[in-house]
């Protein structure tokens, strides 16, 4: 029996272990081909789960993942979730000129558009990097034909962040709906909880707490996000990253996936555009 009967939004982020911001200083961009890749095999244990409790979801994928896992791309259009865009090669959009974030959304936009036989009308920035220096993204997104985007985390935080932006589903000046990462409001601050790191390492029974808190409170739709990688313990380890992004990064890998599979029971799940009644054009 779910706890409760609103439909919510189930998000994954697409990308690799080595492909995140926090291991960016240590592992080039240009090395990304001798790496063996796990990211497709994660991704359909991930569908797999998904398949299994007749959940669907959006995935913000990477171009690049797109190019070499084409059979992922394949398989989650025709198991009916959605799939958006999470940029090419996972810049950060606050490393990037507006000419160079047109380039690495546009292309990244085709990728998937060809893969995928669909239409992509949704984007995620890679690490929540829109704030008030970069507002010219939505002119991007707009220009390129993006409905929404889900790009912004209203918390204080040392990587991202914009904590005073707001908190729920919102319309843009420029014509982009814009979708907050889900927060807690307390003492006058916002705490996360949508997911990722925050939710591996607490024990579930305190997530699914402040999770029911957020659906007793508002009367928005929640929505969760996590990575592929976040279910695999046997990754390689980046032994020369610093200690704050190596404990962030593999704090309780192994129980991951058993987490999500009680988040999956307890709640009910949808993709983005479902969950917040998102029409396409």
């Amino acid at each position: 029996m779910k706890l409760d009967n609103r439909l919510n939004a189930m998000t994954v982020d697409v990308e690799d272990y080595f492909q995140v911001s926090a291991f960016e200083g240590v592992i080039d961009r240009k090395d990304w081909d001798s790496i063996s890749l796990r990211v497709g095999d994660n991704t359909h244990r991930l569908l797999d789960l998904f398949a299994e409790n007749d959940v669907k979801a959006t995935f913000f994928t990477l171009g690049w993942v797109a190019q070499r896992c084409p059979d992922v791309i394949k398989r989650l259009i025709s198991e009916g979730h959605e799939l958006a865009s999470h940029g090419l090669a996972h810049q950060r959009a606050t490393t990037m000129t507006r000419e160079q974030l047109f380039s690495d959304v546009a292309e990244s936009k085709a990728i998937l558009e060809d893969i995928g036989g669909v239409k992509v009308i949704g984007y995620r920035a890679p690490s929540f990097s829109v704030n008030d220096t970069n507002t010219w993204v939505y002119d991007v997104l707009k220009e390129q034909g993006f409905i929404y985007s889900s790009s912004t985390y209203p918390i204080e935080h040392d990587l991202y962040g914009v904590p005073e932006w707001p908190r729920f589903k919102y319309d843009r000046p420029e014509g982009i709906i814009e979708i907050p990462i889900p927060t807690l409001r307390k003492n006058n601050a916002n705490t996360g909880i949508g997911g990722g790191g925050y939710f591996r390492l607490y024990p579930y029974r305190l997530s699914k707490k402040r999770i029911q808190r957020f659906m007793n409170e508002e009367p928005h739709p929640y929505n969760f996000y996590f990575h592929p990688w976040e279910i695999d313990p046997d990754q390689p380890a980046i032994k020369a990253a610093p200690l704050r992004s190596k404990f962030r990064h593999y704090i309780n890998l192994s129980r991951m996936e058993g987490k999500v599979v009680k988040l999956l029971n307890d709640y009910k799940w949808g993709t983005m555009k479902d969950a917040y009644d998102i029409t396409q054009a």
